[in-house]
């Protein structure tokens, strides 16, 4: 029976994903392809949570710790690169399961990205003059649920770039070319208390694994725009200069990260490939996720899946 051409297995940060995702590979002979917009980085492995050594032993993965931190890196280049592993895997007879809690990299998969205008020079500098929180209540106020994230000052400035160009929000817009006839995967949840003892648990593991010594032996002059939005960067940087302490940065960034993880889960709510899949209420998970791939195995192609 032929590979199904993907399946998806998204998340917010700690539900358990990758792991789940490596006992999925293993029972149903696949390969995983990242779909992080940070573990694509290499030489920050403990912050971004990349797979280890014995992962990758156990299991390939792809889009993993392969562009330089220093490089801009966008959705675009992830959906080519993407779609060039997942063909190769397909081809050696194996599964490509895409694994990662980026929203936007899913849905290009998922969908194709239409194209949008290009940055200009003139109407992104009028923008920049009205500072961060400014450029933040305009999104907000034309758009209230947005799917841009609003504490990500790079992505609010395109945003609005693309509004002043063409009218329309990229949320609002037709950016996707196509839409999804069936599910291409499953969403994981986890009871919300449970989810943030797990944050939690993750980041006290972060700080005790040598997360700031790692941000400390990368020049910032080595970190490029994309890179440097890294979650929780800023604030190892702060702690190495002393203006914050160790027992703060890990407060802030537990924090922070428990706010991303509800953007991430509004995100994949709203994306109706993704079965919502309650790892609370399912005895064996593996055994769930390899019966849907099998399943999709059975299935007919689907049309407008991104793989070209």
């Amino acid at each position: 029976m032929d590979a199904p051409e993907y399946f998806i297995m998204a998340g917010p940060t700690a539900v358990g994903k990758s792991g789940l995702a490596l006992e999925v590979a293993e029972r149903v002979g696949g390969e995983i392809v990242g779909a992080d917009a940070f573990q694509i980085y290499d030489g920050l492995r403990l912050l971004s949570a990349s797979p280890t050594a014995e992962d990758r032993a156990r299991v390939p993965h792809h889009l993993v710790n392969c562009v330089p931190l220093a490089q801009a890196f966008d959705v675009a280049q992830w959906l080519a690169l993407a779609r060039a592993a997942v063909a190769g895997i397909r081809a050696r007879g194996r599964v490509p399961i895409v694994c990662g809690g980026t929203g936007l990299y899913l849905r290009a998969l998922l969908r194709g990205l239409d194209d949008l205008p290009p940055a200009d020079p003139a109407v992104r500098a009028g923008l920049e003059e009205l500072g961060e929180a400014a450029l933040r209540e305009r999104l907000l106020a034309l758009e209230p649920d947005t799917a841009v994230d609003p504490l990500n000052p790079r992505r609010v400035l395109r945003a609005l770039e693309i509004h002043a160009l063409t009218g329309e929000l990229p949320g609002s817009r037709q950016r996707w070319k196509t839409a999804v006839a069936k599910p291409r995967g499953v969403f994981l949840q986890r009871d919300r208390t449970k989810l943030l003892e797990r944050v939690a648990r993750r980041t006290r593991a972060l700080f005790a694994g040598g997360a700031l010594a790692e941000a400390d032996a990368v020049p910032e002059s080595a970190i490029g725009p994309t890179a440097a939005k890294m979650l929780g960067l800023e604030l190892l940087r702060a702690c190495r200069a002393g203006r914050l302490s160790a027992a703060e940065a890990e407060e802030r960034l537990n924090i922070a990260t428990r706010q991303y993880t509800k953007r991430q889960a509004t995100w994949f709510r709203k994306e109706p490939a993704l079965m919502p899949l309650d790892l609370g209420q399912v005895a064996d998970p593996v055994a769930a996720i390899a019966a849907m791939i099998e399943a999709a195995r059975m299935s007919p192609p689907a049309t407008g899946n991104g793989i070209e």
